[in-house]
Formats: structure tokens, C-alpha cells, sequence
């Protein structure tokens, strides 16, 4: 099955019946320098999470000196999601790094042309261009036989129960990914055929974390979409929910981009 559309038609018709160094440099937490000029990190989750799930970076930006902001997306709609991380640039100081998993990064692609918006980093993320709709991006990729979704009736969709695990969150205890699939947040399956009027990528540099036991995503995907954006790229073995089983690896991706990002203002 290929393409995000014959997958939601599946999962649809199922509805209706029913780097150990890497990992040692980001624990080595170096203060951010006084002449520093990206101070800022906004965070956003993306569909069947909130942002409770970035607890980990946050602990590791904020030991460093970041003043980190996480967005809440109602996951309603595109323009939804991007008015509430809209709301935290708005709040921020100076220049930012945005940070999107999954769904999110779709998000930081339209809003990320936010003056205060200093670089991307996308973590197992999606990263249409304008014009395109999210769902494009699935076009002649295999989606992973692990992750299949549940669509309700009022076209909210769900990470389907029994496979949550595997599909999601296969590096986590039992207890834990039995937590995050019953606190899962549906997402509005429209928002996957709204098209982006911007592509933030296109004019701010790019970093990306990808997940290489991501089951949510094919990893040929994920590598597309990378290199399309001219993104920095990091890889991890990790699930699909790597934001929150790798937040060092990631904080240390944010920390890297922040700096860089001012070589690239300079």
C-alpha cells in the first residue's frame, strides 16, 4: 500500500467495523555564552501527543540556559495549530529556534516564517512545500505495516489501540506506552489535504532528527524529505515518539542548530 491516501482508506474501512557518543556529548550540558544570540526554543508536538511528551528536552534546554515554550495544538485544523504556535513566537524575546515532531513539523513549515523564527528543526517530521498538502508527502513511500489508524465517524483519527506500541512507541515499558495510547490526542484527518501557502525551509536553515526504527514514517520518506530541505541530519535508533525516548540526542540537535543558526545570521 503507498501513498498516505490508500493508507486512510484502509484505515477508514477497518474504522467502520469497528549513538552512545552522540548521547554522551548531549548529556555534557554547556552553558549557552553570554554573546549567544538564539536564546529562544519553541517546541510542537504533533497528532496523538501533546506537549507534556517534550518534558525531557525542556529539562535539558532550560539546564543550559534556553528559555524553551511549548505550543498546545488543539490539532482541529492547519491554521489551528499554526495560530497556536504563532501565539508563543510572538512571546518570545529575539530570535528562536522552531521545533516540530511529526505532524509538527508541518506546522513549523507554515508558521516558521515568523520573524523570530531563526532555524527549523524537524524531529521524524513532515515538511511539505507550499502549495503542496500535507498528504502529498506520503506519495510513493510504503507506510510501514505497524502503524494503522482508526478513523471515527466525525473524521478524528487514532493510532489503533493494539498496535499503538509497535506502530508508536516500541522503545518505551509497557506500562508507559499502554499511558501514552490511552492519553492519545486524535488529530483532524482534513488537515492532511490543507494546502501550505508557505514553505518556511525555503528561506531558514534546517536541521533533522530522524528516527531509524520510525514505523510511523518509511525511513525512505523521511530521507526524502530531508534532503529536499537541505537539512543538517542527524539519525538516532529510535521509535516514532524519539522526541520523548531520545531527548538528549534531540536537545543536543536544538542546541547545535541554535548555535549555528547565528553563523548563518552572521
Amino acid at each position: 500500500m503507498t501513498g498516505l491516501h490508500n493508507f486512510l482508506t484502509a484505515a477508514a474501512a477497518a474504522a467502520t467495523v469497528g549513538s552512545a557518543g552522540l548521547a554522551d556529548r548531549a548529556s555534557a550540558q554547556t552553558p549557552i555564552p553570554d554573546d549567544q544570540v538564539v536564546r529562544n526554543v519553541v517546541l510542537v508536538h504533533g497528532a496523538f501527543a501533546d506537549a507534556s511528551g517534550w518534558r525531557g528536552v525542556y529539562d535539558d534546554l532550560t539546564a543550559r540556559g534556553y528559555r524553551v515554550t511549548m505550543v498546545q495544538n488543539p490539532l482541529t485544523s492547519l491554521s489551528d495549530d499554526v495560530a497556536a504556535t504563532n501565539r508563543a513566537l510572538d512571546r518570545q524575546d529575539g530570535p528562536t529556534i522552531l521545533v516540530g515532531h511529526s505532524w509538527g513539523g508541518t506546522v513549523i513549515t507554515e508558521a516558521g516564517i515568523h520573524p523570530n523564527v531563526a532555524g527549523l528543526v524537524y524531529v521524524s517530521a513532515l515538511s511539505p512545500d507550499a502549495g503542496e498538502t500535507t498528504a502529498q508527502q506520503y506519495d510513493g513511500f510504503t507506510s510501514p505495516p505497524e502503524f494503522v489508524l482508526d478513523i471515527a465517524a466525525d473524521g478524528y483519527g487514532y493510532v489503533r489501540p493494539e498496535s499503538f506500541q509497535a506502530g508508536f512507541a516500541h522503545d518505551v515499558s509497557d506500562a508507559d506506552a499502554a499511558f501514552m495510547r490511552d492519553a492519545q490526542v486524535p488529530i483532524n484527518m482534513d488537515v492532511f489535504d490543507t494546502v501550505l501557502e508557505n514553505a518556511a525551509w525555503r528561506t531558514k536553515p534546517s536541521w533533522a532528527v530522524i528516527a531509524t526504527e520510525d514505523k510511523a514514517f518509511a525511513q525512505e520518506m523521511l530521507h526524502h524529505m530531508a534532503k529536499r530541505i537541505g537539512a543538517r541530519v542527524t539519525e538516532v535508533p529510535a521509535s516514532h515518539a524519539v522526541f520523548m525516548t531520545q531527548p538528549a540526542l534531540v536537545a543536543q540537535t536544538i542546541d547545535d542548530a541554535a548555535r549555528q543558526a547565528v553563523v548563518a545570521a552572521d
